[in-house]
């Protein structure tokens, strides 16, 4: 029975690591394969627990902002926050969907489901749109990441044997 909360723990840590801001499924999946856990496992709760914060993004961005800017507090981190996305509104909207798949599928620092759902709330892009372009967006960065940690773990393996 022990095994089963370890194993338990183990995909709620990947689910959970895969939620942040930042680190986000580039570093669950990592996690997950260092923790003996099957590359595709991680991947796949990666991805999952990497779009659960989403809709309560793209939902919710705006009032917090607003709150926090009224009340003074953050202000010059939400103004560059809001600058930065705004400067760049034209070229996210030309690209519109596949720039938003394109934002969130780099595994590169700064990009990933937060910026592509900032970015999508902050420029007013339709939910019914933005969704499906961070899922997919996700998806692609999830599966690089699975073919960087897959290449590693067989490395180590043959390291190990």
């Amino acid at each position: 029975m022990s095994w089963l909360i370890e194993f338990l723990t183990l995909e709620f840590k990947v689910l959970f690591i895969s939620a942040l801001p930042i680190i986000e499924l580039r570093g669950a999946i990592p996690f997950g394969v260092s923790q003996s856990m099957s590359p595709i496992h991680a991947t796949l709760l990666g991805i999952v627990g990497g779009v659960l914060p989403v809709p309560f993004i793209l939902l919710m961005i705006r009032p917090v902002l607003d709150f926090l800017h009224a009340r003074n507090i953050m202000r010059k981190a939400i103004y560059k926050l809001t600058y930065t996305t705004i400067k760049n509104k034209k070229k996210i909207q030309k690209y519109g969907f596949w720039g938003l798949i394109l934002i969130v599928a780099i595994p590169l620092p700064g990009t990933g489901v937060w910026s592509g759902s900032l970015a999508a709330a902050l420029l007013d892009l339709r939910i019914k749109r933005a969704i499906p372009a961070i899922f997919i967006g996700n998806l692609i960065a999830g599966l690089i990441v699975l073919t960087i940690s897959y290449g590693a773990s067989i490395g180590i393996n043959i390291l190990t044997q």
